[in-house]
C-alpha cells in the first residue's frame, strides 16, 4: 500500500470511529454515507496537475465534472472551489450546478434526449451546449436563427473504437445511442460540412466509455477526434473547431486503496497518442466523475442479526439494493469491498470466515457481497462499503421505501479528532409518504 492509500485509508478508520461515537450510525440510523473532504481535494488538484504538465502554457483547460457520479449540492460546490466546473446531463443536474455556484461558462451540457425547452434554457443561460445528433443541430439552427448564441455550442462524435468489459458503458461501439457515429458511410463528409456551414459551431466532443475501458482505447478515441478536428479545420481554412470536449472516464481500481490509473499516466498516453492535443492550439474540457470521488466514499451500515444458512454464516444489515443497485443487480461488474468494525467503530480483528453480507431489501439477491472471506460479524457491528463516493449513495434506489441515508463530509483535524458536516441529512418517514403521492390519497376512489 502506497503512502496515499495509507493516508486514505488511516482518515477512513478514524471517520467510521467517529461517526459510531458521535451517533452518525446508531439504531435509529442503521445506514450512513461519508465522503473524506481531503480526499476529494486531492483527487481534483491531482487532475489539474496532469492536464498542466502535459499542456503548453497558456492553454485552456476546463475540467468539469460529470454531475451524474455524484448529484449532491455541496459536492459540487466543494469542486467548484476546487477549480472545477460542472457537465450536466440533464436539467435536474444543470440546476443542481446553478444551485452550487457554478456559473455557465464553466458548465456543459451533454445528453442524447435535450428537448427544445432544454435547449433553450441553455442558450438563455450561456451554457455550452454539445448536439447529440443531425437532428438536434437541426433545432439548434432555428434556436439561433432567432437568438445569437452566447455560449460555445459542439457536436457529439462517436469515434466508434470499440468497447471495453462492461458493455453498459462502452460509448464507443459501432451502435452506441450516443453522438454522431463517425465511421458510418458518409457520416465523416457531413460533419464537416456542418461545421463548414455553421458559424456558431466550434466544438467537438468525444467519450468512449468509463469503467472497463482500456486506456489505449480511451486515448483512441481522443485521436480519432482530434484529427476530425484538424480535418475540418483544414477545410475551412482557418481555425473552425476551436475547442476538443474530449470527456472524461478513467477506470478506478476497486480492488485496494491503491489510485490505478492516474490522471498523470492517462495525460502522457494522451500526448503520446496525439501530440496537438496538449500544444495550445486547442481548448480542452473534461468530464471526469467516478475517478474524481469514488474512492473518497464510505457507506456504513449496522449490522441487524446474523443467522447460518446451508453452513454458510449470513449478516444481515441495512445497506443493500437501495444504495448498491449496480453491486446488487450485477455483482461481477461492481464488487465492492467491504471491511468490517466492532459496534465501536474500531477495525474488527478475527480469523477470516466465509460469509454473506445481505441488505435488507425483500428479495433474495439483495447482498451486499457473497461468499467473502471477513472476521465473524455480530449484531451491532458496522460493515463499510468502500470506493462508494460515485454512483453509490447519491444515486437511491426506493425499493421497499427505504430512507435515503445522511450523507456526511469530514474532515480530521490534527490532533486527530474528526468534524462532520451534513451533505444530505436523513430522509425521513413522512418525506418518503411525500413523495409516494401521500397529498393525493384520494385521488383513486370514486367521487
Amino acid at each position: 500500500m502506497g503512502s496515499e492509500a495509507a493516508r486514505i485509508a488511516r482518515r477512513r478508520d478514524q471517520a467510521v470511529h467517529a461517526a459510531v461515537g458521535q451517533g452518525l450510525l446508531s439504531e435509529a440510523e442503521p445506514v450512513a454515507a461519508l465522503l473524506d473532504v481531503a480526499g476529494i481535494r486531492d483527487s481534483a488538484a491531482g487532475l489539474r496537475a496532469a492536464f498542466a504538465a502535459a499542456a503548453a502554457p497558456g492553454t485552456r483547460v476546463l475540467h468539469a465534472f460529470a454531475v451524474k457520479a455524484c448529484p449532491l449540492v455541496p459536492v459540487l460546490r466543494l469542486l467548484h472551489e476546487e477549480g472545477l466546473g460542472a457537465e450536466a446531463a440533464s436539467p435536474g443536474e444543470l440546476a443542481l450546478a446553478r444551485a452550487a455556484g457554478v456559473p455557465p461558462h464553466h458548465t456543459v451540457l451533454d445528453s442524447p434526449a435535450k428537448t427544445g425547452a432544454d435547449l433553450r434554457e441553455a442558450l438563455a443561460l450561456g451554457v455550452p451546449v454539445n448536439a447529440d445528433n443531425p437532428q438536434e443541430l437541426a433545432r439548434l439552427d432555428a434556436l439561433t436563427r432567432e437568438t445569437p448564441p452566447r455560449a460555445p455550442l459542439g457536436l457529439r462524435v462517436n469515434a466508434q473504437v470499440g468497447g471495453g468489459t462492461i458493455g453498459a458503458l462502452s460509448t464507443a461501439t459501432p451502435t452506441s445511442k450516443f453522438g454522431v457515429p463517425l465511421r458510418d458511410e458518409g457520416a465523416r463528409e457531413w460533419i464537416v460540412r456542418a461545421f463548414l456551414d455553421r458559424p456558431w459551431l466550434t466544438r467537438l466532443h468525444t467519450h468512449s466509455g468509463s469503467q472497463g475501458l482500456p486506456l489505449r482505447l480511451m486515448a483512441e478515441g481522443v485521436r480519432v477526434v482530434y484529427e476530425l478536428a484538424e480535418e475540418i479545420n483544414a477545410a475551412a481554412g482557418r481555425r473552425r473547431v476551436g475547442t476538443l470536449d474530449i470527456g472524461g472516464g478513467l477506470p478506478v481500481n476497486f480492488a485496494s486503496d491503491d489510485t490505478a490509473p492516474t490522471y498523470a499516466e492517462y495525460a502522457r498516453l494522451l500526448t503520446a497518442e496525439a501530440p496537438g492535443l496538449f500544444d495550445g492550439r486547442y481548448a480542452l474540457v473534461t468530464e471526469f466523475g467516478r475517478s474524481l470521488l469514488a474512492r473518497h466514499g464510505t457507506v456504513l451500515a449496522r449490522v441487524e442479526y446474523t443467522k447460518t444458512a446451508g453452513s454458510r454464516p449470513i449478516a444481515v444489515t441495512h445497506a443493500g439494493v437501495q444504495v448498491a443497485a449496480r453491486t446488487v443487480y450485477d455483482p461481477a461488474s461492481w464488487p465492492l469491498r467491504i471491511t468490517a468494525y466492532d459496534s465501536g467503530g474500531t477495525p474488527k480483528p478475527g480469523p477470516p470466515t466465509v460469509q454473506d453480507v445481505a441488505g435488507p431489501a425483500c428479495f433474495a439477491g439483495d447482498l451486499l457481497a457473497a461468499a467473502r472471506p471477513l472476521p465473524p460479524l455480530s449484531p451491532g457491528d458496522v460493515v463499510a462499503a468502500l470506493d462508494t463516493g460515485a454512483y453509490y449513495f447519491a444515486h437511491h434506489y426506493a425499493y421497499n421505501a427505504l430512507p435515503r441515508p445522511g450523507v456526511y463530509g469530514f474532515a480530521v483535524r490534527p490532533d486527530g479528532t474528526v468534524r462532520f458536516a451534513t451533505v444530505r441529512a436523513p430522509q425521513r418517514a413522512d418525506e418518503i409518504v411525500a413523495e409516494a403521492g401521500g397529498e393525493h390519497r384520494d385521488a383513486l376512489l370514486p367521487e
